[in-house]
């Protein structure tokens, strides 16, 4: 298995494919050129030199990963990692001259972020077209074309009209050396801690959070937030303006400081957004907190419905923009706090996304793209 392209190695994703991958025990040779080491958030390189220095980063990457992957040796199939749209295009040639199949790791629509997310561009912009003509042929030229959720492949499916079976799901997972399970608490005291952390984007809802936040103003809930991006003005304004005691909020936190801000609070926060990518993702926030162990507040949808139910303890799911509603939820988790505190949570659904149910994805994903074999796993077990 090769693994090709620019993709981030600072996402999540792409380091629990690469652990999914060997974990089918795989040999897994990376072919990569780094482009957005260094960069969290995209939309922060504001300024033009910023952005030309990147982009020429990005297009001489080319010439080095084309060469590199024509001196490979022989590989049964290529994986183009997250952010691939154009990737994923510049190798199909290639793939094709070594009849291997490739497998496109889309996570989530471009097109739709800057489009119907974001709102940089009108469908008409040229950008826009051009993001959805790249994302339209990256569709064809892949033998498999991966998203995040069920709900998720089937935008790929209607938008770019393909084939159910080449669109599949497969969930973000979780680093679970870096996100171990609390300790059950045998007693809580003190106010209830609540805990955001993410990309300031419209998706994640931090409006909505704050609005929250200011109607539990008076009670004994201290809001943390951690991050920084699009909404970061937003937020500032917003706490300029109602001097909200009770919420901390921090632009940046290193990594490895995450599990225990997660393990030290009391409710964690996923997202909150009303658009068409809410509908449809469970964001890295939400698995590292499952697999932490903490009770959970984050919006209700069919993507979330994939992996979440409100019967699961320490589970609350709410509609989206609605501020009311998470203070329920908080209110909710108040009336059980001791019961939830005491127990170990999210075991069993943290076992449909750890390293091993990963693999066992890929394993089904990659299912017949190889004509003499059932599998690649099948492959490697008869290669001598």
């Amino acid at each position: 298995m090769v693994v090709w392209g620019t993709y981030d190695t600072g996402k999540p994703r792409t380091r629990n494919l690469l652990a999914g991958m060997r974990r089918c025990d795989w040999d897994v040779v990376e072919c990569h050129v780094d482009v957005w080491g260094g960069v969290e958030d995209k939309t922060q390189l504001k300024r033009p030199l910023s952005r030309f220095l990147r982009l020429l980063r990005w297009m001489l990457a080319y010439p080095v990963l084309i060469l590199r992957y024509l001196a490979l040796p022989r590989h049964d199939l290529v994986l183009v990692g997250y952010m691939g749209q154009l990737d994923v295009l510049v190798l199909w040639p290639l793939a094709r001259l070594r009849r291997v199949p490739i497998v496109w790791d889309a996570l989530i629509s471009l097109y739709n972020t800057t489009v119907n997310e974001r709102g940089w561009y009108g469908p008409r912009h040229p950008a826009a077209r051009l993001l959805f003509v790249l994302e339209w042929l990256g569709c064809r030229t892949a033998d498999r074309v991966l998203a995040n959720t069920v709900t998720a492949t089937r935008f790929f499916v209607e938008t770019y009209a393909i084939p159910q079976i080449k669109a599949r799901p497969l969930f973000v997972g979780v680093e679970s050396h870096a996100f171990p399970p609390r300790s059950p608490r045998a007693s809580v005291q003190g106010p209830i801690r609540v805990l955001f952390y993410g990309t300031l984007i419209p998706l994640h809802g931090v409006q909505t959070i704050l609005e929250a936040a200011r109607l539990a103003r008076d009670e004994d809930i201290v809001w943390h937030l951690i991050g920084s991006g699009q909404e970061a003005d937003l937020v500032e304004q917003f706490l300029a303006r109602d001097r909200l005691e009770k919420v901390r909020w921090r632009p940046w936190v290193p990594y490895e400081e995450l599990a225990p801000a997660i393990h030290a609070c009391d409710v964690g926060l996923g997202i909150f957004g009303d658009g068409i990518q809410a509908r449809w993702s469970i964001p890295n926030k939400v698995f590292q907190m499952l697999s932490c162990g903490v009770p959970i507040v984050t919006r209700d949808s069919p993507g979330a419905r994939e992996l979440l139910s409100p019967e699961m303890p320490g589970i609350y799911l709410v509609p989206p923009k609605d501020p009311d509603a998470i203070v329920g939820a908080i209110h909710a988790y108040a009336a059980r706090r001791e019961q939830l505190s005491a127990q170990l949570l999210h075991r069993d659904v943290v076992q449909r996304f750890d390293e091993d149910a990963l693999a066992r994805q890929l394993e089904s994903i990659t299912e017949g793209l190889l004509p003499s074999r059932a599998s690649v796993t099948a492959k490697r077990k008869t290669t001598p």
